[in-house]
């Protein structure tokens, strides 16, 4: 592992890099966390569990839940020293109102029933819980990533409202995320993944959500070759920029993303 003074981990050796639109994700969803006393997290589709490795050096104590067997072995590799999260690959007994927080980073988009997820979790949160979700915004933004990354759907605010409401949360904000730099990066990606689509992947697995989502948290295919680029001193102090700015947009419709807090409440 190695540690960016700006971007935090990397693993190169296991060729996971901070993409440009975790790093604006990222640094939104640490300042939210920062605001609160450290408790119990659980973060659901942890992918490498980089963000938890953060979350637990800040004094938080974290558990995963991830199916993708080869997160799996990067998360449970990276947390294999005493005091970091506990990676599991099912839930666990006791997960009944235990956690104070629930993380779902690029989750929620993958799963067919949305709202029966939304509703499962509402019940491993402690009656006054919170959760921190992160989607992509706006069906009309649909590309290839998304195909290549197994969503089955993009979401609008007033859509994203409503199922939280729906399932037992009050919702406290919601933050439209990653506007420009995301903007100008994502047509760039989904012509990236338009070519992997059409020249490594399989018509079947081209189909296959399940599997297009177990590889989506963990490749890094095009970032890891511009990385160097983009981690130096000078981009450095661009991507820094790009977080103020993104900043002064988050009540606005503007960026790729939306971030989600969200408390529960008795129905």
């Amino acid at each position: 592992m190695e540690l960016h003074s700006i971007y935090g981990p990397s693993l190169l050796d296991k060729g996971w890099v901070p993409a440009p639109r975790y790093l604006l994700r990222r640094q939104l969803i640490l300042n939210c966390l920062r605001q609160h006393r450290t408790g119990d997290v659980l973060e659901v589709g942890c992918g490498p569990g980089v963000l938890l490795y953060e979350l637990a050096v800040d004094g938080w104590n974290c558990s995963a839940l991830e199916q993708s067997l080869a997160a799996l072995e990067i998360a449970r590799d990276l947390h294999s020293q005493p005091g970091h999260a506990e990676i599991y690959e099912q839930e666990q007994k006791g997960w009944a109102e235990k956690f104070d927080w629930l993380l779902a980073m690029e989750v929620l988009e993958h799963i067919e029933d949305d709202y029966g997820a939304l509703l499962e979790w509402r019940n491993w949160l402690k009656p006054d819980g919170r959760i921190l979700l992160s989607v992509p915004a706006h069906e009309k933004k649909w590309n290839n990533t998304d195909i290549w990354a197994g969503h089955y759907r993009r979401y609008e605010r007033e859509n994203l409202i409503r199922i939280f409401e729906e399932s037992g949360y009050h919702v406290e904000k919601v933050m439209s995320y990653g506007f420009p730099v995301s903007n100008i990066i994502e047509p760039i990606r989904a012509f990236h993944h338009g070519r992997l689509l059409k020249q490594t992947i399989s018509p079947e697995q081209r189909v296959s959500k399940k599997k297009n989502t177990d590889q989506s948290g963990v490749s890094r295919t095009l970032e890891k070759r511009l990385y160097p680029f983009y981690s130096n001193a000078i981009a450095s102090l661009f991507m820094k920029t790009a977080f103020r700015i993104q900043n002064k947009f988050l009540d606005t419709d503007l960026g790729t993303g939306y971030i989600v807090q969200a408390k529960r409440v008795e129905k």
